[in-house]
């Protein structure tokens, strides 16, 4: 019975050692149990609590009994994050911080089970909301280089984050700081965002700023395949290979993909599309030498015959063809269907282009019999158009694109009083 009764004893004096050795790492755990919860509510309350847990991991930290245990890594790793989340003092906050990713990395090491790892996980949280704090208040201060710094710091801490991604991304975008900027996005697109629609959007305007056009048009491409009722992106591509001076590449792409779908309206829109966009890519060059005939023009004597530049009629005869194309296109998707407003509003406005040629080439005439000949030509060809300028605004009378074709017809054969009323109903739309 003695034997029994000392070994009970003894039992008894080693558990309570033990219960000891950890009383202040117990005091932490509780401590910061405590904190935690009510700081999400009201951290002037919660932060005696926060102290306290500091006191006692501080203590375990310092006793050679408890100073290596994955747990005072842990909780030291928690509560000097959260100290430094609510430190207004720099100096102080970097030291807690430093504190608190030597902790983090000692935790790692030594919570082979991962007993503690929910402890890790959120002292890794709250030093990556700082990072989001710090980056979001450089940005709205426009500092976007430091601000990317930040999120770049936060996606280390968070690597699968696709809000560092993000914030990071545009920061970089802001700064100019494209090659940045097109490598979150490409982590982005490789994650599980759920918006990646608008991410392609962006992705080839900042391969062409990078200057890497053969990676603008692959992910433009990639994009229109990979959502391909978004006619946002088809245009994107459109875009992109124009600019990439890919249009008859292009243009073989379309009509393959016309040939292989041939009932496909959208198809035919986006043929519309691309023509119309090679007719409007030569409209630079095209005003240049409008300026530059005018000038010359206004030096004639009275009775002398201008003759414009030869290069212009060739540029605007090319254009007319490519409206041409793009508005034969564009009709077959509007007999597919009827309201098609895309389709029927793009349509009206290739058929009065030409027309918008005429009209101008005809200020340059001297003579009056020559004149009235290219405003009736003009005419002609804008009343061509009327029909699906009057169509479109009848399934859209909110468009403001619309109303403004329609604006440019009635200038075009100079119906003012229209153009007039035209532009009231443009005034009156809501402002966006």
């Amino acid at each position: 019975m003695k034997i029994k009764f000392l070994l009970t004893g003894l039992l008894g004096v080693i558990t309570i050692s033990a219960f000891a050795q950890k009383g202040e790492l117990n005091n932490a755990q509780a401590a910061y149990e405590k904190y935690d919860p009510l700081a999400r509510a009201n951290f002037t309350l919660a932060k005696p609590s926060l102290m306290d847990a500091k006191t006692a991991i501080d203590k375990a930290a310092a006793n050679t009994k408890t100073a290596t245990m994955p747990q005072t890594y842990a909780l030291k790793a928690a509560i000097y994050a959260s100290l430094a989340l609510h430190e207004a003092d720099a100096a102080a906050a970097a030291t807690e911080t430093a504190t608190a990713q030597e902790a983090i990395a000692k935790a790692k090491e030594a919570d082979t089970k991962n007993e503690f790892k929910g402890l890790v996980d959120h002292a890794t949280g709250e030093l990556a909301q700082i990072q989001l704090d710090k980056g979001v208040k450089a940005y709205q201060a426009k500092n976007y280089d430091e601000a990317y710094n930040s999120f770049i710091a936060m996606q280390k801490l968070l690597p699968n984050d696709t809000t560092a991604m993000l914030y990071a991304g545009v920061s970089a975008a802001n700064a100019k700081n494209y090659a940045g900027a097109v490598e979150n996005y490409k982590k982005l697109v490789a994650s599980d965002y759920k918006d990646k629609e608008k991410i392609y959007m962006d992705m080839p305007v900042l391969y062409m700023l990078n200057k890497d056009t053969a990676s603008a048009v692959k992910i433009a491409s990639e994009a229109a395949t990979k959502y391909p009722n978004n006619a946002d992106l088809r245009k994107a591509e459109i875009e992109t290979s124009l600019q990439a001076g890919q249009q008859g590449d292009l243009v073989t792409k379309i009509e393959a993909a016309i040939k292989a779908d041939p009932n496909n309206k959208k198809l035919y829109y986006y043929a519309g599309l691309t023509y119309s966009q090679i007719a409007e890519g030569s409209q630079k060059e095209i005003s240049k030498l409008q300026k530059a005939d005018k000038a010359a023009a206004a030096k004639v004597k009275p009775g002398t015959k201008f003759t414009p530049n030869p290069q212009l009629a060739k540029l605007q005869q090319a254009r007319t063809e490519s409206y041409t194309k793009a508005a034969e296109a564009y009709k077959k998707a509007v007999e597919m269907d009827p309201n098609y407003f895309e389709a029927v509003l793009n349509l009206g406005y290739v058929t009065m282009a030409p027309a918008i040629d005429m009209y101008n080439a005809a200020q340059f005439l001297n003579d009056q019999k020559s004149y009235d000949a290219a405003m009736k030509k003009a005419a002609d060809q804008f009343n061509l158009a009327k029909p699906y300028l009057l169509k479109a605004v009848e399934l859209n009378p909110q468009s403001s694109e619309a109303l403004t074709n329609l604006k440019s017809y009635y200038l075009g054969i100079k119906d003012t009083n229209s153009a007039n009323e035209t532009q009231k109903k443009i005034d009156a739309l809501p402002k966006k």
